[in-house]
């Protein structure tokens, strides 16, 4: 397929809409993706391919298979594929979710989606390994938009076919495909044209240490490499901290860097307390949602936590 026509753009009001592939050498390519459920929109191809871009170059850095949770070209989450800890599964709700620990991609996604799930719903997911059942499990009970993967099992390709009532949106994305080296994009009817940002962040680059103390431990240096590449693609400014391999708290797109701080280490204390004795035992009515549960342990643990406490709806 070289041409892909959407919905509308940005906006309903944005139409007509359009995905193509530039011609090289003459003539039109295909694309480097096959949609294989779906209609996936503008937005929604943003967050694919720049959260495709993310989780190779974090694979490549680590070794480990990676996720990433993508919302508005942003994000909400990234990590790579661990054994989560017991008070983790259970902070992030998958604590009964079958086959976790022999999955790290499965891991993988259900640590990026952990690092800031009330961002995180309505997500874009991508891994960069093949999708097995178990993450197809993970991502089938989540509020999610679509998922981006080099390939999919058959298992996990029928499950997932039939979340949204169908609708899901799944993408199989060519692993070997390099873009062009010059990127261009149009602003106000004005040109823009630019080398590619394919600078590849590796651990040679933290070999110049300045401080006193010269020793990296390897779980630094995984960690560093963890938010060194999710900021690389999240809008600006942007800070991330992330801990055993995962983002826990992300700041994007602020015009202040101290605001853009204050916001991703307010994630990092909500991703702390989640795990705490009083979030994981609240005790929840089996038939209240997971996204309400959410966004009520998000309140719970925030500094408007009377917004939640003093209401009748929370009893």
């Amino acid at each position: 397929m070289k041409e892909y026509e959407l919905k509308y753009g940005c906006n309903p009001t944005q139409r007509p809409a359009r995905l193509f592939m530039p011609e090289r050498d003459g003539g039109a390519r295909d694309f480097p993706f096959e949609i294989l459920n779906g209609r996936p929109g503008y937005i929604n191809f943003l967050d694919a391919l720049n959260a495709w871009q993310l989780v190779r170059e974090l694979r490549a850095s680590s070794g480990l298979p990676a996720a990433a949770s993508f919302k508005h070209v942003s994000p909400a989450g990234a990590a790579v594929g661990r054994v989560l800890p017991g008070k983790l599964k259970r902070a992030v709700f998958s604590e009964d979710i079958e086959g976790l620990d022999e999955s790290l991609q499965a891991s993988a996604y259900a640590r990026a989606r952990g690092c800031d799930r009330v961002s995180s719903y309505g997500d874009f997911a991508a891994l960069s390994d093949c999708c097995d059942l178990t993450t197809a499990r993970l991502l089938q009970r989540e509020v999610s938009d679509g998922v981006i993967a080099p390939d999919f099992t058959e298992e996990a390709l029928a499950l997932l076919r039939k979340k949204k009532g169908g609708s899901y949106n799944i993408l199989r994305m060519d692993p070997s495909y390099l873009p062009d080296a010059l990127e261009r994009r149009q602003v106000f009817g004005i040109g823009f044209e630019q080398l590619r940002d394919s600078a590849a962040l590796t651990r040679e680059g933290l070999s110049k240490i300045v401080s006193r103390e010269k020793a990296l431990p390897e779980e630094a240096v995984l960690d560093l490499m963890t938010a060194l590449i999710a900021a690389k693609y999240t809008q600006s400014n942007s800070v991330c901290y992330a801990k055993d391999g995962q983002a826990i708290g992300i700041g994007a797109g602020q015009q202040s860097r101290v605001h853009c701080t204050r916001l991703a280490g307010n994630k990092a204390d909500i991703w702390y307390l989640r795990q705490s004795p009083q979030a994981l035992s609240l005790p929840f009515r089996s038939d209240v949602r997971r996204p309400d549960r959410d966004n009520a342990i998000d309140v719970y643990l925030s500094d408007e936590y009377m917004d939640l406490l003093g209401t009748e709806e929370w009893k």
